[in-house]
C-alpha cells in the first residue's frame, strides 16, 4: 500500500510553486492568527503587504524562527503527500484546554515526493547557468491560485478580528493529522510557543489536536 496521496498530475516545477505559494499563505496565516487573537503585544508586530493586502509580521526574531522552521516542517511532509489537515490550535494558559481551532484541509494538495528533485535540480543548474528552459504546458491557473490564497487570508483575519478575545495567557500549537496510511515522521511532537516572548517550548504531548471538546471553536478554511 502506498504511504502518501499521489495527489493531481502537475509538472514537479509547478507543484513545486505551488507548495512555495501555500507555506507563504500559512507562514501570513499564523502571524495574522497571533496578532488579531492577541496572543503577542500589538506593538511588537509591524505592518506590511502581502498577497495585495495589508498585514500583520511579528518583530520578535525567536517567534520569526519558530514560525518559519515550524512551516518548513509542514512543507516537507505536503511534499510527501502525508497531511489531511493541518491545525493552529488556541489552548487555556494553564490548563491546556482547547478555546478555538483554525483547521486547514489540504488532504487535495498535489504530492510528488522525491520524484521531481533530479529535474529541478536540473532546471536550477540551467537557469543560473542563464540557459532558457522551455515553459512546461499551464496546468495551473495562477491568477486563481493567488485569488483564493488571498481570499482564505483575507477571511481569517476578519473572522479573528470578529471573535471576543481570548483569555489572558493563552497559548498556540500547530499541528498536522497525518493520513492513515502515512507514516509517522520519526520525531513526533507538538510544537508549543507560549504567549511570553522570550520563552519559546519544544513540548512532547499526546494531545490529539483534533478531539472533539464541547469548549471548541472550530474554523475550517478548505
Amino acid at each position: 500500500m502506498s504511504t502518501t496521496n499521489p495527489g493531481p498530475s502537475i509538472p514537479s516545477s509547478q507543484a513545486a510553486n505551488l507548495l512555495s505559494s501555500f507555506t507563504t499563505f500559512l507562514t501570513l496565516t499564523l502571524h495574522t492568527l497571533l496578532y488579531h487573537r492577541g496572543l503577542y503585544p500589538a506593538t511588537t508586530f509591524l505592518t506590511a503587504r502581502a498577497l495585495n493586502l495589508p498585514v500583520h509580521q511579528s518583530r520578535h526574531p525567536g517567534l520569526c524562527t519558530w514560525i518559519n522552521d515550524s512551516v518548513a516542517a509542514v512543507s516537507a511532509q505536503l511534499r510527501r503527500g502525508a497531511v489531511r489537515r493541518i491545525a493552529v490550535t488556541m489552548h487555556a494558559a494553564k490548563s491546556f484546554d482547547v478555546l478555538e481551532r483554525w483547521v486547514f484541509d489540504v488532504e487535495a494538495f498535489p504530492a510528488w515526493g522525491d520524484a521531481g528533485m533530479e529535474e529541478e535540480q536540473e532546471e536550477q543548474a540551467f537557469i543560473a547557468a542563464g540557459v532558457e528552459m522551455e515553459e512546461d504546458d499551464e496546468s495551473v491557473n495562477w491568477t486563481d491560485v493567488n485569488e483564493a490564497l488571498r481570499g482564505a487570508l483575507r477571511r481569517v483575519a476578519h473572522a479573528a478580528e470578529m471573535m471576543p478575545p481570548l483569555p489572558a495567557g493563552s497559548t498556540f500549537t500547530l499541528a498536522v493529522e497525518l493520513r492513515d496510511e502515512a507514516a509517522a515522521p520519526i520525531s513526533v511532537s507538538i510544537l508549543c510557543v507560549s504567549s511570553i516572548l522570550a520563552d519559546v517550548i519544544i513540548a512532547p504531548t499526546t494531545l490529539d489536536p483534533f478531539s472533539t471538546q464541547s469548549s471548541t471553536t472550530n474554523r475550517d478554511v478548505s
